[in-house]
């Protein structure tokens, strides 16, 4: 399954009175690119997603941007567990005591006891980043995979595609090769035409010299290696959508090549129809083009 360079993901989260917003986005580009906004004060966190995100993706101009925001209106309340202690230490005496002169005592809860002056203090706790970090980087991998599958969708759709545009490269070619086996006379003739010319001004010429000319006659009119290329192309092309690692390299690559074939052809021509063929293969190999621009 390829993938396309192009994806969005976003998600929320919080943690006592921190919250944040973060949004993973990419477009295409040559290589990988990553640009991380993550605020300073969440020591480490920058290098583990980017490590996370290097071992996930190829190519693209990745940029994530994450917000924390601070909650300035709640308490950061901590437990005060000396006091805690103290309280628990003589309530058990106070009913040791009690049962001792057979009083019995209602039970006291959880409630009654965090209402005792004291035993909730005020603190900055909440703002220490390891515990945030350590959230943040747990929640990381679940944007990170609803980026991941945005783009193997919208590759999907861009293999879907090339995949008609293939056909119609296919098609053309199956055209070229055809007008060239009807203009096969009329070639022979002009190769023959030619030969003449050339046999008339090679008084006294290097044999080998006009051994080349007359070669590069018979290769200018015979198009059959370019046709067979533009063939093997089509395959190369189908193969590579096929796979399931990232293609966009080496596509691109392939679309150099289609390009020069189609160029070849068309110079190669001789006929109208083949060149009006030809000229229709440049523009769907150009649109392919654009196509492949976008796969990672």
């Amino acid at each position: 399954m390829i993938r396309s360079m192009t994806g969005f993901a976003s998600g929320k989260g919080a943690l006592g009175p921190h919250s944040w917003t973060w949004e993973l986005r990419s477009v295409n580009g040559k290589g990988l690119d990553m640009r991380l906004r993550v605020p300073d004060w969440l020591t480490g966190l920058e290098a583990t997603l980017r490590g996370q995100m290097s071992k996930a993706l190829n190519r693209g101009n990745v940029t994530l941007s994450l917000r924390v925001n601070r909650d300035e209106t709640a308490p950061d309340l901590v437990l005060n567990e000396t006091a805690m202690v103290a309280a628990l230490t003589a309530m058990a005496r106070t009913q040791k005591m009690a049962a001792a002169c057979g009083v019995t005592l209602a039970s006291s809860s959880a409630a009654d006891l965090i209402a005792i002056k004291g035993m909730l203090d005020a603190g900055n706790d909440a703002d220490d980043p390891a515990p945030i970090v350590a959230k943040l980087t747990r929640d990381f991998p679940d944007l990170l995979s609803a980026f991941i599958a945005m783009r193997e969708t919208e590759g999907q759709a861009l293999a879907s595609v090339l995949n008609s545009q293939l056909d119609q490269v296919a098609d053309l070619t199956e055209q070229s090769a055809e007008l060239a086996e009807q203009r096969k006379d009329k070639a022979a003739l002009a190769l023959r035409e030619n030969l003449a010319r050339v046999m008339d001004n090679a008084q006294g010429a290097d044999p080998d010299r006009v051994a080349q000319e007359l070669a590069l006659i018979a290769v200018k009119a015979d198009i059959t290696e370019e046709i067979d290329r533009l063939k093997a192309h089509v395959v190369a092309a189908r193969d590579l959508l096929s796979q399931d690692v990232a293609v966009g390299r080496k596509l691109d690559f392939l679309m150099q090549e289609f390009n020069r074939e189609a160029n070849t052809l068309c110079s190669k021509a001789q006929s109208a129809d083949l060149t009006s063929v030809g000229l229709e293969l440049k523009a769907v190999i150009d649109q392919m083009r654009e196509q492949v621009q976008n796969i990672e």
